[in-house]
């Protein structure tokens, strides 16, 4: 079958417009959290004629809803019902529970894990800390990988020229203690290659410091495990502990995908 050429002459379709401003959409509320028409008009730099049909389609479908006044959109049921689709689907996170189960019995403390998608880490699960004071980091939350011990450790298994291509001249701060120097952060994502681990303090968020391993599943590496605990609690050899745990486990896995791939 002869694909249909597009107007510059390709075999290639090009994007469709209303399918990709509602993606865009999407991503914005989730990223940026509920607005207005007008709002979200010009944080999309859509026009409020273009967005009105688009928001009341998505809300009849349910990606969308609204606040009691009917003013404010937000994400819909709907966006939960496919986000729960896709955790259920993953193989990596039916893999990974079992020793995300066994970190956090070994170090009492939150374990999350993330997957390299693009230069941003998105965590996909999460075991709580047994302590009342613990990081917050929801499933779902998107960070950029160089800022986070979880992302400098899967970005830390990728060729240099990969790293160098997903951390930007300019570096946002997500803390006032994040290193936003671009040499300095290649320099750390160096470092964690050769130890086998990344961390970071206050880098992602202030009063804790992570602890990161890739995950031998895929080569290069997508995704990863962090232990993230209040510098409060690291004391009596804590930190130590922390490491040496994911890093047995990390060898473990690594030793077990190997035979894997004999068989």
């Amino acid at each position: 079958m002869q694909l249909e050429k597009t107007a510059n002459g390709t075999g290639a379709a090009g994007p469709v417009k209303s399918a990709a401003r509602a993606l865009d959409l999407l991503d914005e509320i989730a990223a940026n959290g509920p607005g207005t028409q007008l709002q979200l008009s010009n944080r999309l730099s859509i026009p409020k004629s273009s967005l009105h049909a688009l928001l009341r389609t998505m809300t009849d479908r349910g990606w969308l809803q609204t606040d009691p006044t009917g003013s404010v959109y937000q994400l819909g049921i709907h966006s939960l019902v496919v986000s729960s689709a896709y955790l259920a689907g993953d193989p990596v996170l039916s893999r990974a529970a079992a020793v995300m189960d066994e970190i956090a019995a070994a170090t009492e403390e939150t374990v999350n894990l993330g997957r390299l998608t693009g230069a941003h880490v998105i965590y996909t699960a999460k075991r709580e800390s047994v302590h009342p004071l613990r990081m917050h980091s929801p499933v779902g939350r998107q960070l950029p990988a160089y800022s986070t011990a979880l992302g400098r450790a899967v970005l830390s298994e990728h060729p240099k020229a990969v790293r160098e291509a997903l951390v930007p001249d300019d570096i946002a701060p997500i803390t006032a203690s994040t290193t936003t120097d671009r040499d300095a952060v290649l320099a750390i994502i160096d470092k964690a290659e050769t130890l086998g681990y990344a961390a970071e303090s206050d880098e992602s968020c202030i009063g804790v410091r992570c602890f990161g391993v890739a995950l031998p599943f895929a080569r290069p590496a997508i995704d990863g495990i962090s232990v993230a605990v209040p510098m409060s609690r690291l004391d009596g050899g804590r930190e130590d502990l922390i490491i040496e745990t994911l890093l047995s486990v990390k060898a473990r896995l690594s030793m077990e995908q190997g035979h894997s791939n004999i068989r």
